[in-house]
């Protein structure tokens, strides 16, 4: 208690010098001070909760728990380890550990008890791990509970060939270290979602991670490709959502954040997509964002045929430190595209470029003057230099774990 105190102290004197200064001095520019008051912020919140293990990777998430060579004793350390607008995703920390042993899905409606249908469901926080190597065909959609971790690591698990994962009106789901590859749609079926409901779904998107009202999640780690609609899809006031060191390949669609240009529930959507890897074979959407506020930071873009950024409905978009790889096609080195609407209209969106590397022709289109208090809200962690990409993603995707051993 005496060093929550303290911190909170010093975080407060710190604020309260730094404001008193502000006013005593010759006026600022506005933006300059909240950019300056939140790197602050989240340069004492980085020393403080992801200092664990230092392994000087540069990548904070893996810097909290990558090093540790008993991870597999100290599995749920790792909701400890989140950063950006999902922070707070615990996932099933403090639940039990749950091992899934049969890669079955016959009956979606009653589950046998070992598969990975039957934990999800469940109501009580769990750790959901898996006992070996498995690809898991899912017969119609895994509808997710509240408070639940998937968490691959130490195998090599596969969620492909069928419909995939829906977190749908829940809160506080970790998946971490699976492939997701080849979904497919699903529906006109009845599918179990708790112990104690089950009913029809219609037709699915065909979604590799499909986030529809959901709050508090946290998709690290994971390898995704090939699916019939979007990689990870977030929409209908979907928020404080972080999608990091994923590694993305072959896929038109990629990531869509935000239901459709009417839908303004989703102007409250906060989403951070850091430390990913967007690689061979990806088209445009990475993301496509709509109304809210979206943090594109460290990821490294080695590949798109179309684009890589985009959005309509006036989203508000802060990319930092990432790498841009044009493509060879002169057609296509814009790394953005303002989607649906007239130049004057987009030209008062609020997108940013700071610290972005551009190669091969590469150019990003920024707009809008942009208030200071609308870019903080799309600011969600500090940003590492861009020469700093290529190390920082290096370990995209789903890793080989190995127990006894650092990852």
């Amino acid at each position: 208690m005496s060093y929550i105190t303290t911190t909170s102290l010093s975080l407060f004197f710190f604020l309260f010098s730094f404001f008193t200064f502000i006013s005593s001095s010759p006026l600022q520019d506005p933006e300059l001070v909240a950019q300056e008051v939140n790197r602050k912020i989240n340069a004492s919140i980085a020393r403080r909760n992801l200092g664990y293990l230092s392994c000087g990777t540069g990548n904070p998430i893996d810097d909290c728990w990558r090093c540790d060579p008993n991870w597999e004793k100290n599995r749920q350390r790792l909701a400890d380890c989140a950063i950006g607008f999902g922070k707070n995703a615990i996932g099933g920390k403090g639940g039990k550990i749950y091992v899934v042993t049969d890669s079955g899905d016959d009956d979606p409606v009653t589950p046998k008890p070992g598969t990975l249908r039957y934990a999800v469901i469940q109501d009580e926080p769990l750790w959901i791990i898996f006992q070996r190597d498995m690809v898991i065909k899912l017969k119609e959609e895994l509808i997710m509970n509240s408070f639940k971790t998937i968490d691959g690591r130490g195998a090599s698990v596969h969620i492909a060939g069928g419909p995939c994962i829906t977190i749908q009106y829940v809160t506080n789901v970790i998946v971490h270290g699976i492939n997701i590859h080849d979904c497919k749609q699903g529906g006109n079926a009845m599918v179990r979602d708790s112990p104690r409901h089950y009913g029809w779904r219609t037709i699915s998107d065909g979604d590799g991670v499909s986030i529809f009202g959901g709050s508090h999640i946290w998709v690290d780690h994971c390898s995704l490709s090939n699916c019939n609609d979007g990689l990870i899809d977030a929409i209908h006031g979907s928020t404080a959502i972080t999608l990091s060191n994923n590694y993305m390949t072959h896929h038109d669609k990629v990531m869509l954040l935000g239901h459709s240009d009417t839908y303004t529930q989703d102007k409250n959507m906060q989403v951070t997509i850091a430390f990913n890897h967007f690689g061979e074979g990806l088209v445009q959407r990475m993301p496509r964002c709509r109304h809210g506020y979206f943090h594109v930071v460290n990821n490294d873009y080695t590949h798109w045929e179309m684009y890589a950024i985009g959005g309509s409905a006036n989203p508000t978009i802060n990319s930092q430190g990432n790498r841009f790889v044009a493509p060879n096609d002169r057609f296509s080195k814009e790394v953005t595209k303002h989607e649906d609407a007239p130049e004057n209209e987009w030209k008062g969106w609020n997108w940013r470029s700071e610290g972005d590397l551009l190669v091969n022709g590469a150019f990003f289109t920024a707009s809008g003057a942009g208030a200071s208090s609308s870019y903080a809200r799309a600011s969600s962690l500090s940003a590492r230099p861009s020469s700093l990409v290529g190390s920082i993603t290096t370990g995209a995707g789903a890793l080989s774990c190995r127990k006894g051993s650092s990852c």
